[in-house]
């Protein structure tokens, strides 16, 4: 029998990759898309007529209700939120809305309609903010720090309560940062590869930067993809701290990307005191063993190998046209 997964979130970056996953494992993949999703419908490119789209208000907990009982998914990805975090400032309650409770109302449905689907709550390091001590892994204490990472945190423990008082197989991974092509320009991994490939074109010179000190723990979102997967092919609905377990400078991030192309960062990095952010975290790190023992999991593409990647993605759409690099001879990240 076919399995069908259906995928919230599915034009955003990890819903891309997901569904790639999902449709060479022989799934049936359909996505819940609100109505004012519709125009991101193009980022899925080639998958576009691969999944089925089902059109949904994901506020609607009768709308919701009715397309869980319709398609009675052996699976559901539940990958609905903003993808900047920083914009969750702007509308705290319509993120809160968006991330917890689309998670309440998609359990609500499974138990109401009485399946056995296994569901996957999409839960960030975020949440764990201000840390204490570092790497974090799963029994590390939450202490978000913005309205995105609190919101994560309600729907991450409505997963689990849904769990312990009706039996539900739902399972998180909290994810620490990934990346790809695929990111948006506000992310500094895509900026700095976007810079980088302008550069190398003659396009751009400098690119303005804030604390290069910063630090994260980046990896590839193809390779967080699969950990999802995995959580729910497990014999028991768990959650997972997933992320490579190495801190990378943003210093490194650039040198790096830059270095792909056979640039020299210093040469083109101008530092604006301005772009300084007071939130910036520099001990979020995983420790993700327990991933490695129970699943077998472990990030397959290297730093070096990810922004080479971004960088020469970004080459080929500058060439093709894919995109456009208005310039005024420097670029800026935020």
């Amino acid at each position: 029998m076919t399995k069908t997964a259906l995928v919230t979130g599915i034009t955003g970056q990890d819903g891309y990759y997901l569904s790639h996953l999902l449709l060479n494992q022989g799934y049936r993949v359909v996505g819940l898309v609100s109505p004012h999703r519709q125009p991101n419908l193009a980022k899925l490119g080639n998958l576009a007529t691969q999944v089925e789209i089902y059109n949904v208000d994901l506020r609607d907990p009768l709308a919701l209700l009715n397309a869980v009982e319709q398609l009675r998914p052996q699976e559901i990805y539940n990958l609905a939120a903003p993808s900047f975090v920083p914009d969750s400032w702007k509308d705290p309650l319509g993120t809160l809305d968006l991330i917890t409770g689309t998670a309440t109302r998609l359990l609500d449905a499974v138990r109401q309609v009485g399946l056995s689907t296994r569901f996957y709550q999409a839960s960030s390091s975020e949440m764990f903010g201000d840390v204490l001590s570092s790497p974090q892994d799963e029994e590390t204490t939450f202490r978000p720090k913005n309205p995105y990472a609190a919101a994560k945190l309600h729907a991450h423990w409505t997963m689990v309560h849904h769990r312990q008082r009706y039996g539900l197989f739902a399972c998180s991974g909290i994810l620490y940062n990934h990346e790809s092509p695929l990111r948006p320009p506000q992310f500094v991994t895509r900026k700095v590869s976007l810079a980088a490939a302008s550069i190398k074109l003659g396009l751009a010179e400098t690119l303005e930067m804030g604390n290069l000190d910063a630090k994260r723990d980046w990896g590839f979102a193809g390779d967080y993809v699969r950990a999802m997967w995995l959580m729910l092919q497990a014999n028991e609905p768990e959650e997972y701290v997933i992320g490579t377990g190495k801190l990378r400078s943003v210093k490194e991030l650039v040198s790096i990307a830059f270095d792909s192309v056979g640039l020299n960062w210093e040469n083109h990095i101008v530092i604006n005191t301005n772009l300084l952010r007071q939130d910036e975290h520099f001990q979020l790190v995983a420790n993700p063993s327990k991933a490695k023992k129970n699943l077998g999991w472990e990030p397959e593409v290297s730093f070096e190998a990810l922004l080479e990647k971004m960088v020469q993605t970004d080459i080929e759409r500058l060439q093709n046209g894919s995109i456009s690099q208005a310039t005024e001879g420097k670029l800026l990240v935020d």
